[in-house]
């Protein structure tokens, strides 16, 4: 019987300005045998130059950089069809306007950078399987926001906020509805709910679950189970 080859380990890039702190994420990452470290920036735009060269599966971003702001960076990554990498922003400020565009520009996560090693770790694994990492009352009080405040129709200027400028988001058309069995499961997903917690309220097996958020993912267009609850709730699906 062949043994069947290991997987190759998750790649990952580390943005940030501060050489320090890439140097510790690097050592936590790097102990990982399933995570190597492939590459480091500490602006913006290196961030697109590498990611674009490197092809990494996870990116750490930072938002306040040089040159270019992570939320931008982050919008024109998940922009480019060659870039396949889930975008974790790891930031020193617990904002909710931070929380709001950089899950409107495409990242997939969202770490405090006081967090421990084990959440960096469980982050990186979570984003390359296709997950996002948000703590449940983070994703909450996100959404919550995305319910009840759509994205403004301009974006404002720099004189008129102190966090990074983004163009608006484009509308999102859904041409495949939804079944109610899957609107079903979007809708507990918008309550940060995990596969197991889902099965059990609908009475279905968690493979069941699985199969019908692989749906619903190719259905919005979304790379993962956090941008598709943005995308609903964007269309008021949930």
């Amino acid at each position: 019987m062949t043994t069947p080859a290991p997987a190759a380990p998750i790649r990952v890039l580390l943005v940030d300005d501060h050489a320090m702190l890439r140097a510790g994420f690097r050592t936590i990452l790097d102990t990982q045998p399933d995570i190597t470290v492939v590459g480091e920036a500490a602006t913006g735009a290196e961030a697109l130059a590498q990611a674009s060269a490197l092809h990494p599966d996870v990116i750490t971003m930072d938002v306040q950089m040089p040159d270019m702001d992570g939320i931008e960076a982050t919008r024109r990554i998940a922009a480019d069809p060659g870039i396949a990498a889930a975008i974790a922003i790891v930031t020193t400020f617990d904002r909710d306007d931070y929380l709001y565009q950089a899950l409107d520009a495409g990242a997939s996560g969202f770490l405090l950078k006081n967090a421990g090693a084990e959440d960096l770790i469980a982050a990186v694994r979570a984003l390359a399987a296709g997950d996002g990492m948000l703590a449940p009352e983070v994703t909450r009080r996100v959404l919550a926001r995305f319910a009840h405040a759509p994205a403004p129709a301009a974006a404002p200027t720099a004189a008129q906020t102190s966090g990074p400028v983004v163009a608006p988001a484009a509308p999102v058309v859904l041409v495949d509805p939804l079944t109610d069995r899957e609107a079903e499961v979007l809708a507990l997903l918008a309550d940060a709910r995990s596969n197991a917690e889902i099965a059990s309220a609908l009475f279905i097996g968690e493979a069941t679950v699985k199969t019908h958020v692989s749906r619903i993912l190719q259905k919005l267009g979304a790379r993962d189970r956090v941008q598709a609850v943005v995308l609903a709730h964007r269309m008021g699906l949930t």
